[in-house]
């Protein structure tokens, strides 16, 4: 595969990832968010299985994980379903714009809780880049201190999740097939969310069907899919080009939004988006890029 390829399936993967928002925002018009994210995972996990057993015989593994990948496989799991159940109850009372781009916020986030966490310090452009973002939100919510709305709240709690499921993630990660990890998370995420939804919110079967197409797409296209896709592309582009594709989320999100749920958002709306978005392609670009030596002629 040539990297004009990887990089076409990246924009592929972040147009899925984009359109999940639409998926996830009006399936609450049918089921709650707690049960929907449950169900939505364990589709999740159906649909990445069959390429965890084809990755474990390619490499002569077990397709289940050891006891022990099951304890860090189980943390990465309750994060992500934390993280995911937020930006669903969020999608209760906020667009999908303003959850596409709020939720990216954890790129700017994640450097700050390495520190927090391991002591780790991040590149410089992490300050300016978090003042950036803070200042989109501001924007994004109007331009008033006032006009943040409670989903918003809870979105940026996702992202907040979000960025310490990615510092995990970091730490855990070496050793464990990536498919393999995908499909035993979205496992952990699938039962928590099914357990846990009869204590909060109504359950019956009858919400499943009726978010039927909602959880297909977010579950097996949004997850499986898309998230095989990246696993694939990475290896043959570069970080920088990579996050580029990637960070197209939120502007699908924001696209889709508009096409099939009619949002529209002001001006200072618009700025706000604006600033968020730099300041995730700051974060993510920046620190990889390397002073080359000057050639001799």
């Amino acid at each position: 595969m040539n990297r004009a390829t990887a990089n076409l399936l990246l924009l592929v993967t972040g147009a899925i990832w984009g359109g999940g928002f639409v998926a996830q925002s009006t399936a609450m018009d049918a089921i709650g968010p707690v049960l929907f994210t449950g169900v939505r995972f364990l589709a999740a996990a159906a649909a990445v299985l069959p390429f965890a057993v084809i990755e474990a015989r390619m490499s002569g593994m077990r397709v289940l994980p050891t006891m022990h990948q099951w304890s860090r496989f189980a943390l990465l799991g309750t994060l992500l379903f934390a993280s995911l159940t937020a930006q669903q109850i969020g999608l209760l009372t906020t667009t999908v714009t303003n959850s596409g781009f709020l939720t990216g916020i954890y790129i700017v986030l994640t450097p700050v809780i390495g520190i927090v966490l391991w002591r780790v310090w991040p590149h410089p452009v992490v300050w300016p880049s978090g003042l950036m973002a803070l200042t989109g939100i501001f924007f994004l919510s109007g331009g008033r201190l006032g006009g943040m709305q409670p989903g918003d709240w809870w979105t940026l709690l996702c992202a907040v999740l979000w960025a310490l499921h990615v510092q995990v993630l970091g730490r855990i990660v070496a050793g464990a097939r990536p498919l393999q990890l995908a499909f035993s998370q979205f496992l952990v995420c699938g039962l928590l969310g099914l357990a846990i939804a009869p204590l909060v919110e109504p359950v019956a079967w009858q919400m499943i069907a009726a978010a039927r197409t909602e959880i297909l797409f977010a579950g097996v296209i949004s997850g499986g899919v898309a998230f095989t896709l990246q696993a694939v592309a990475q290896r043959h582009t570069t970080a920088p080009q990579a996050a580029i594709f990637m960070s197209s989320e939120a502007l699908f999100a924001a696209m889709f939004g508009a096409i099939f749920l009619g949002e529209r958002i002001g001006m200072a709306g618009l700025l706000g988006c604006a600033l968020i978005f730099c300041a995730i392609l700051a974060v993510e670009l920046l620190p990889a890029l390397r002073i080359r030596p000057a050639r001799r002629g």
